[in-house]
């Protein structure tokens, strides 16, 4: 049967899946292609890692849904119009799995906070720690988890079964602290957020699940690799990490603001689609692309990723010059400089929500009608999100 498998991915596979491009052009063809060539197999074979070299069992979108470039309402649509949506279910619940946990963030936003005052302290901590010096540069006795760092710093991306076992590894096995793994990740990633980032981590660790944590197994990784590793020892008993912090759940209200017109918009960077998005229609006086440097980050991010964002910036910007929508790219720390009324596409909790709220810069913000459907399922954990997925895809047309 995995022969099988293995033959219609090697047949479909086409190697502009490990292209991530700076463009929405690039994203729309991927998603064509995948929805084409390899949706039909996708709960399948969607487990599977078959190295960087295939990855047509996996749509690879990622980069562009993190950033707006492409949404996810366009994604399931075009799975829709190509399959139903029983046969296309498993396909929607990944895609929303990062709207989920945006929704879940939202209402514990002390998570984040909670998490950079914690890194801050253990990265001063293990700044000469020979164990996590070796963890990032691959130089372990573990070949997998090796042969994982050195994907991830050439492609920025990760399959998403591998992410959890190198976060496991990464915990149980190396016994390193959760929150230096999951700013590795986030430095390199080009789908990197701090949502799905932030709490994957503490989901393996099994701070996030109280007391249940995800352990690799050497039989696992060798099934879904299809054996491409050997001698893969890992503690494959360790108890879960345990955080005595719990998060009551904030109360946030995601309605628009009525008074838009005119106004000058910002646009962050995970929302980099606008002539797709819910607010299209409405006539704004200019819009700023905000980028943000490393200068305003606290978690410092590779050139090849900075770079990454910036050709997508420029590419709204190109996008939104030929649709004749007045815009200029300007960093985040301009944005003070605006002496006109400004509102804001909501950069969800992260970076950038932080600098404004660090120096004091009120905004009204529009929220997609996605993230105002789903976020209020999001109280709890993502089974009970899943059973309101058919009602949030509907309310979609």
């Amino acid at each position: 049967m995995l022969k099988d498998l293995l033959t219609i991915t090697k047949k479909n596979y086409d190697n502009k899946y490990m292209k991530f491009q700076g463009s929405k052009a690039s994203a729309i063809e991927k998603l064509e292609l995948f929805v084409e060539k390899n949706l039909s197999e996708y709960s399948k074979l969607r487990n599977f890692d078959f190295g960087p070299e295939n990855r047509s069992n996996v749509s690879c979108l990622s980069p562009y849904i993190t950033h707006g470039i492409i949404s996810e309402q366009e994604i399931i649509r075009k799975s829709l119009s190509k399959f139903s949506f029983s046969k296309n279910e498993k396909f929607i619940q990944e895609v929303l799995w990062r709207t989920y946990w945006k929704g879940w963030l939202e209402l514990r936003p002390n998570v984040w906070s909670d998490y950079l005052i914690e890194l801050n302290k253990i990265r001063e901590d293990y700044k000469d720690n020979q164990n996590y010096i070796n963890a990032i540069e691959g130089k372990t006795n573990i070949e997998c988890f090796n042969s994982w760092v050195k994907e991830l710093k050439e492609n920025n991306y990760l399959h998403n079964h591998t992410r959890m076992w190198f976060a496991s590894i990464w915990i149980f096995t190396l016994e390193l602290p959760w929150q230096l793994g999951a700013e590795f990740f986030i430095q390199n990633l080009y789908d990197g957020d701090a949502a799905s980032n932030t709490l994957g981590w503490r989901w393996v660790a099994g701070v996030q699940t109280q007391g249940k944590h995800y352990l690799a197994t050497e039989w696992n990784i060798k099934k879904f690799t299809n054996n491409r590793y050997n001698n893969i020892k890992l503690n494959e008993s360790a108890p879960p990490k345990i955080s005595e912090k719990t998060y009551s759940i904030a109360k946030k209200d995601f309605n628009n603001p009525q008074k838009i017109e005119g106004k000058n918009l910002l646009i962050f960077e995970n929302n980099l689609s606008f002539e797709t998005s819910d607010f299209l229609n409405i006539k704004f006086k200019k819009i700023y692309l905000i980028s943000n440097k490393n200068e305003n980050r606290c978690i410092k991010l590779s050139e090849k990723l900075l770079k990454f964002k910036s050709l997508l910036i420029s590419d709204q910007k190109e996008r939104l010059k030929n649709n004749s929508i007045d815009c200029e790219i300007i960093d985040i720390n301009e944005i003070q400089n605006i002496n006109e009324e400004i509102i804001g596409l909501y950069p969800t909790v992260g970076e950038n929500l932080d600098y404004l709220n660090i120096n004091n810069i009120k905004l009204d913000f529009l929220y997609r009608k996605l993230d105002h459907c789903s976020w209020q399922y999001c109280n709890k954990g993502f089974f009970n999100f899943k059973k309101y997925i058919p009602k949030i895809v509907s309310s979609l047309d």
